[in-house]
């Protein structure tokens, strides 16, 4: 990486990541449902696979890294490119650790890597489950191959906005617009058996679609009954 390449990094990093807190802290997270699921895991200091739709990041982020004060050690998937620094270098400043692979040119890698985090250091992984290319909204199976192999449970997360705007992006990617209110919405841990039935794996991938959407719909209506 040369010289010029580390010292813009040195730069952004920092900006970057007073940008995001201010941001953060612009908008108030008005309801939290099912916290008592984060509780149960975080009781059994254990790592977990969090999950969520790709344009639902910001805020289960947001909601990832507060609960690192209760132990919760989780990484992020980072690209091996030199490209990939700048992610590395701002998944470490908010104490989080880096993982480097890519899902989609070095997937067996990256599944490796992740199960490594998990077993070897209790990393609990971050997962976009329909990331990073789509389709939108679309459980793919490696997420529940990693719980699976690691023994680790799926943490299904998700938040809805009372006011966003949405990108042009494959994935409509949401941003919650500053000063709105925030519902966040946390689902039940999913074990996986080592050994499921032949069509095992598919019905489990479909259930965990099915939950991911189901809380989006929760944290929209909470903030339509209780604004």
């Amino acid at each position: 990486m040369s010289k010029g390449r580390v010292f813009a990094y040195a730069l952004a990093v920092p900006l970057i990541t007073g940008l995001a807190k201010l941001f953060w802290r612009t908008c108030r997270i008005k309801h939290v449902l099912g916290q008592e699921h984060a509780d149960a895991v975080l009781a059994e200091h254990k790592p977990v696979i969090p999950c969520y739709w790709h344009h639902r990041q910001l805020f289960c982020v947001r909601y990832l890294t507060g609960l690192q004060e209760r132990g919760l050690k989780i990484g992020f998937l980072v690209s091996p490119s030199v490209d990939g620094e700048l992610a590395a270098r701002l998944v470490g400043a908010w104490g989080a650790r880096g993982i480097r692979g890519s899902s989609t040119r070095t997937g067996a890698q990256a599944m490796r890597d992740l199960y490594q985090a998990i077993v070897r250091d209790g990393i609990s992984p971050v997962t976009t489950p329909d990331g990073p290319t789509g389709p939108a909204r679309k459980f793919k199976s490696g997420t529940v191959i990693l719980a699976q192999l690691s023994g680790s449970p799926m943490l299904p997360i998700s938040y809805a906005a009372k006011k966003a705007w949405r990108l042009r992006t494959w994935d409509r990617f949401v941003i919650p617009r500053p000063f709105t209110r925030i519902a966040i919405a946390v689902g039940k841990p999913r074990y996986i058996a080592r050994k499921l039935p032949a069509n095992g794996l598919e019905a489990i991938r479909q259930e965990m679609e099915d939950v991911l959407n189901d809380l989006e719909h929760k944290a929209a209506d909470a903030l339509q009954s209780n604004p």
